[in-house]
């Protein structure tokens, strides 16, 4: 008996020793250098920690019929469909993990029969032929000495962390895809009343010039470059009901529905949102989701190095069996308690080198996941540059569009005065002034576009989307 108490004693000992031996390294959340975090926007609102990412998504996008799309996107999407499969996939490897350090309990009954043979029996010494019946249970624990259990615990919790962080930055990206493409459609709506209200003035246009020609004031090639500024219009109609048909299909497929015509607003009654902040740079570490991931990805290679370390030394198993054990079935009950207990440390040879290449091979992967880290954020914070620029020079342009479009108009008014009044003046000058007209009307149009979907960008690139 004290032999035994002495075994177990120094079982323990070995396992406490082994234990209070740390080989795998602490995570620290990956370090960017303080300047990086204050210049990752070239443009900066102010140095208010306040955000737009902050604002609700319906104070953003306030046309209700835009609310209902995006909501819709929300619910039906295919691609939030799959990264929610995939958190239920990283939750069951996580709940898996955290059952690994669990020792194994197994129900073990048996019947063995042994008989010998003649060949076997030497001497006077007979090996009897043994049948033995046997009920009980057995166990076995991997101690963690080295911690390679809980690292691929932590592991798994990044890895399930991660797939909810992807799960976010799709909704995100959905949100400025389904605005995107909203007022992209109500944008070419736009485009082709101007186009429409064109064609009617120049079919007028021809009119006039057919009174002008038969009162000897132009010619018949004044006619024909007055029609073909006319079909010149007509052409633009079909390319611009094929690219909204487009758009309706692309969000009809952005809401998992079959293509189908959109409900929607006029571009006049879209309201821009102007109130855009940056806050502060190093608010994009906790804002956007597809930051949150890479830092989440650098963790989980992180304690998957950790756990090749721990794969390098020795593994330290503890066994135990108690049961029943008889040779009779009758006596099966009656003095036939049995146990085993042992101890086993495993130190694999022939492998070392390959565990030791397998450790190098994750410090590559886990320098990898860094850069990604790295390279995510300034994508980032140049986003966020480019959204806010875009917004600012759609805005500057607003004004002088208008003056541009309003000397335009005078323009043409002028050229169609002198053409019937006055000598001086050619009808190309007319056609002129009516197509730079037309462009300046459809380029007016694609400046509040460019507004609205930098707006879009902007809260998206904050890390905004957020339900």
């Amino acid at each position: 008996m004290k032999i035994k108490i002495i075994n177990i004693i120094l079982m323990a000992g070995v396992a406490g020793f082994f234990y209070s031996c740390k080989v795998t390294d602490t995570y620290q959340n990956p370090q960017v250098e303080q300047d990086r975090q204050d210049n990752l926007f070239r443009q900066k609102t102010s140095n208010d920690s306040i955000s737009t990412a902050n604002v609700a998504w319906n104070q953003i996008f306030t046309d209700q019929k835009l609310q209902n799309i995006i909501n819709k996107t929300i619910q039906n999407n295919l691609d939030l469909k799959i990264a929610l499969t995939r958190i239920q996939e990283a939750d069951a490897v996580f709940k898996q993990s955290k059952l690994q350090n669990l020792p194994s309990l197994d129900g073990v009954a048996s019947v063995t029969e042994t008989k010998n043979s003649a060949a076997a029996q030497g001497g006077n010494f007979i090996m009897p032929d043994l049948l033995v019946y046997r009920l009980g249970i057995s166990t076995g624990w991997e101690v963690d000495i080295w911690g390679r259990i809980k690292s691929l615990k932590r592991s798994a919790y990044a890895g399930f962390i991660q797939t909810d962080a992807a799960r976010r930055a799709v909704q995100t990206q959905l949100v400025a895809q389904a605005a995107n493409l909203y007022y992209q459609l109500v944008a070419l709506d736009k485009q082709l009343e101007i186009t429409k209200q064109t064609i009617e003035l120049r079919k007028q246009d021809v009119e006039t010039v057919e009174a002008l020609m038969e009162a000897a004031y132009l010619t018949g090639a004044d006619v024909e470059q007055s029609r073909a500024n006319l079909y010149s219009a007509q052409l633009t109609v079909p390319d611009l009901e094929m690219q909204i048909q487009q758009a309706e299909n692309a969000l009809s497929i952005l809401m998992n529905d079959n293509p189908h015509a959109i409900d929607r607003n006029s571009l006049d009654t879209q309201v821009v949102y102007s109130d855009l902040k940056t806050g502060v740079p190093v608010a994009l570490l906790k804002n956007r989701p597809d930051v949150q991931a890479a830092e989440l990805g650098f963790r989980q290679a992180f304690e998957n190095k950790n756990m090749a370390m721990a794969q390098v030394y020795p593994t330290l198993n503890i066994t135990g069996t108690l049961g029943l054990s008889s040779r009779t079935l009758e006596n099966f009950f009656t003095n036939s308690l049995f146990y085993t207990a042992g101890g086993t440390l495993t130190q694999n040879i022939f492998q070392m080198g390959n565990r030791k290449a397998q450790v190098k091979i994750m410090e590559a992967r886990k320098m990898q996941a860094y850069y990604t880290f790295e390279q995510t954020l300034l994508t980032a914070g140049s986003e966020v540059s480019n959204a806010l620029f875009s917004y600012q020079k759609a805005k500057e342009k607003e004004s002088t569009r208008l003056l541009q479009i309003q000397s335009l108009e005078k323009a043409v008014e002028f050229n169609k005065e002198l053409l019937t009044y006055s000598s001086n003046t050619n009808y190309v000058n007319v056609l002129t002034s009516e197509q730079s007209l037309l462009a300046a009307k459809l380029a007016g149009v694609n400046d509040k576009l460019q507004q609205l979907q930098a707006v879009t960008e902007f809260y998206r690139a904050l890390g905004g989307g957020q339900f």
